[in-house]
């Protein structure tokens, strides 16, 4: 699909909102793959072309930044353990906050409206 807007599509390979005109993949997207009563998939765009993936540390991406996300902490098994809302500069203190619980190996971060899997966090 061509991008019509930004933003609006948001590219899990390089955590960047794609450029109006350029083109999208919407695929369905194995988030947790763990055998727990979360196990789930859901929809994430991929930029056509889109090959060097994001990869930082002690950074929250802008593309999530512009956005309502949904935190969903998990332990070792994919049981959730504690969930919060957050935006903009309040992301990276919400990710600290579920991490202080050191039972949470990983957070997924959703868009809180539209639901769309945003992205896995892990601990440094």
């Amino acid at each position: 699909m061509t991008v019509n807007a930004q933003p609006g599509f948001p590219d899990r390979i390089t955590m960047e909102d794609v450029p109006k005109g350029e083109t999208v993949l919407l695929l369905n997207h194995t988030c947790m793959p763990k055998p727990s009563p979360y196990r789930t998939s859901h929809a994430i765009f991929v930029r056509e072309g889109a090959r060097k993936p994001y990869d930082a540390t002690g950074e929250v991406p802008q593309v999530m930044h512009r956005r309502m996300l949904s935190l969903r902490g998990f332990d070792h098994t994919g049981m959730m353990l504690e969930a919060d809302l957050a935006e903009g500069d309040a992301i990276a203190e919400a990710i600290l906050r579920l991490f202080s619980n050191r039972a949470i190996t990983e957070i997924h971060a959703h868009n809180a409206a539209r639901g769309c899997y945003s992205g896995l966090i892990t601990r440094a």
